[in-house]
């Protein structure tokens, strides 16, 4: 039944980014909100799922001493809210139970606390590690109307919501933690579509927003009516505390945020991540190896955004098989930028290795030997810059390299923290086309000119790789959906390509398990979701 058209509720939403693990600075955030939220005639504030420890906290949860430290922060905040009901999300400790709860506080008190019944243990959740499954649902009065709370991966589901519904729930109230991938908000809203379509209820949904890690959390909370109405729509990969009315049985808001294009969100997603990696972990700076290619390009136009161009350095290895055309590009985009930018030939270094390894290679021919030494001479640089300045080394590997093994470990695989490691090359090309249309950063001829690494002479990638194109296709198909290789090549592609693609990434799990984190933004990165044993001998169906 709808509310009473006398007793509307304001509700503010926090949208906020937590930092895992910072439980005091957490609380001060959320106290910051409520203080908010009162100046604004709110009657509740709903807070993102474990808002107090900042999602994922991973194994600080297997400590009894971080529960206590967030049963005291709890506490804090409930003296805090004063008359102000206030839904917060938190890890809680009950004798040899732990569960992902939200408590509703309230003067002090806590009114009512709810447990997570759906624990997720899939992609990049692994929740039944840490917690017990509730199995009550849990409703609250605010102001007349009776609110119903869900944890995240509770609404992806028909239960938990429809437990609500029966335990006299008139509006439903979901707390997530929901990291980004591509295309994330359109099946959040589907799902929670057919939630409000089996109950009735409208719903409210408070999301997190931030990069922890390789994941980064968009926000873009919503509320939908029991129409399934949009009713309310928050930005994306902001900070921000709205209040949305709830009166007459239907959301009232001002707040209507048109969504991005996927490349403005995906562009967005990386800044995220790369800003809060440097922030959260204090790198004061980063560096980039600049190599006149499209995949540094890329992550130094990133790396600018999010952190200016003052935190940002440059730095280009010219080796003898460096173009010139390498050479001017990179001139010319660190000029348009306005980094540091810093030119250091490594050919002297590459006559010392020839020199000291000259006894050793006796005999043997020229191979991809002497072309990773030149990239391990890069990554020796860089690195030795970042020990002595505390900046942190970008990766500029994509995911296509990745996952086919083409990049040298300790080579352009060093560094802390990998931007592009979940975009496939094709994306590379199309982000970096949609970055020039913001404004004109990266030079055409980076993205015009066929990719090479250009450690030998008249190099293209497109000499070891199939085409990128076909690549990716490939790649996704078995590494994202799972799809057998007689399946891929029942989809069209060729036999020999699909071979060597999937031979070539089951070979290299051994190198990635050695790469930096990097920023997830599709479905499967290779992270958190993908767990595959570097010793294997299963045969894929063919």
């Amino acid at each position: 039944m709808n509310a009473p058209a006398h007793t509307p509720v304001s509700i503010a939403v926090a949208q906020l980014n937590l930092t895992v693990g910072d439980l005091v600075g957490n609380a001060d955030l959320i106290i910051e909100a409520i203080g908010r939220a009162r100046a604004m005639a709110a009657d509740i504030l709903i807070t993102p799922e474990l808002a107090l420890a900042g999602y994922p906290p991973e194994d600080l949860l297997l400590r009894p001493d971080f529960y206590r430290a967030c049963a005291r922060e709890t506490q804090r905040i409930a003296d805090a809210a004063g008359e102000l009901i206030v839904v917060l999300g938190h890890p809680f400790e009950e004798g040899l139970q732990r569960y992902n709860a939200a408590s509703v506080l309230s003067r002090g008190k806590v009114l009512a606390r709810y447990h997570k019944s759906l624990l997720p243990n899939y992609e990049v959740f692994d929740e039944e590690r840490y917690f017990e499954a509730g199995g009550e649902a849990c409703v609250f009065d605010g102001k007349g109307v009776r609110f119903g709370i869900n944890i995240c991966a509770d609404v992806w589901e028909s239960g938990p919501a429809q437990a609500a519904q029966a335990a006299g729930a008139q509006v439903l109230l979901a707390l997530n933690a929901s990291p980004y991938h591509m295309n994330k908000q359109v099946q959040r809203i589907q799902v929670l579509r057919d939630r409000v379509r089996e109950t009735g209820l409208p719903v409210l949904y408070c999301n997190m927003v931030g990069g922890q890690d390789e994941l980064v959390f968009d926000g873009a909370s919503f509320a939908l009516d029991r129409d399934g109405t949009l009713g309310y729509q928050a930005a994306s990969f902001v900070e921000h505390l709205d209040v949305v009315q709830f009166a007459e049985g239907r959301w009232r808001s001002a707040v209507h945020v048109h969504p991005r294009r996927l490349e403005a969100e995906v562009y967005e997603a990386l800044k995220t991540g790369v800003r809060d990696y440097l922030g959260k972990n204090r790198f004061p700076s980063a560096i980039i190896g600049l190599s006149g290619g499209i995949d540094s390009a890329l992550t130094l136009a990133v790396a600018v955004d999010a952190l200016g161009a003052e935190r940002v350095r440059a730095v280009m290895m010219p080796s003898p098989y460096t173009a010139q055309m390498s050479l001017d590009d990179s001139r010319e985009m660190v000029r348009r930028l306005g980094v540091r930018y810093d030119e250091i030939p490594i050919e002297p270094a590459m006559a010392v290795f020839a020199e000291l390894l000259a006894p050793q290679f006796a005999g043997l021919a020229a191979d991809t030997t002497e072309e990773n030494l030149q990239s391990r001479i890069r990554g020796m640089i860089l690195m030795a810059l970042s020990n002595k300045t505390g900046a942190i080394v970008l990766t500029t590997g994509n995911k296509s390299e990745m996952a086919t093994g083409y990049a040298t470990l300790y080579g352009d695989m060093a560094g802390g923290f990998a931007v592009l490691k979940d975009l496939y090359k094709t994306f590379v090309f199309r982000l970096s086309n949609w970055r020039n249309t913001v404004g004109e950063v990266i030079p055409q001829n980076i993205i015009d000119r066929p990719p090479s690494a250009e450690l030998k002479p008249d190099q293209k990638d497109q000499d070891s790789l199939p085409p990128y194109e076909v690549l990716d296709a490939i790649i996704e198909a078995y590494m994202e959906r799972d799809e057998s290789p007689r399946e891929i090549i029942a989809a069209g592609y060729p036999e020999a390509e699909v071979r060597r693609t999937v031979g070539m990434l089951k070979r290299n799990e051994y190198k990635r398990r050695q790469s930096p984190v990097g920023i997830r933004v599709t479905p499967r990165g290779f992270g958190r979701d993908w767990r595959y044993p570097i010793t294997s001998r299963y045969q894929d169906e063919f």
